[in-house]
């Protein structure tokens, strides 16, 4: 499902760009732990990016209530929410979930990357990210 955030009240997106593709694969897993671990509907999957990781920026998530300045989206009943200042290195990205033997959990596809590392937790933007 694409997410197209298009309000301009406070705590949305401005863009008419699309924000985040949640895959069927990631809404699934994390509705799966949101209703096992009986957390509450306030509950989402809060994305953030920091300096750090050997490619410069690393990718965060925390399954957690959204801080006041996020943008908090929901699809098929599951809520993720986008740091206000991470939103121009997550535009456009993927989140995707894989249950691989040897490299299972969430994984960003971030079109705003121009290399990643070989772990996949950090990225060094485009210059268009800035």
């Amino acid at each position: 499902m694409l997410l197209y955030l298009l309000s301009v009240e406070k705590n949305q997106y401005k863009s008419k760009r699309r924000m985040i593709k949640l895959t069927s694969s990631s809404e699934e897993y994390l509705r799966n732990i949101i209703e096992t671990k009986d957390l509450t509907d306030e509950t989402v999957l809060r994305l953030w990016v920091s300096k750090g990781g050997c490619a410069g920026m690393e990718y965060q998530m925390k399954l957690t209530e959204p801080e006041p300045d996020d943008t908090v989206i929901e699809s098929n009943g599951v809520k993720v929410s986008v740091d206000s200042d991470s939103i121009p290195y997550l535009e456009g990205s993927t989140l995707d979930y894989s249950d691989d033997l040897n490299d299972s959990g969430f994984k960003l596809l971030n079109p705003n990357a121009s290399r990643s590392c070989g772990c996949g937790t950090s990225f060094e933007p485009t210059n268009n990210t800035n």
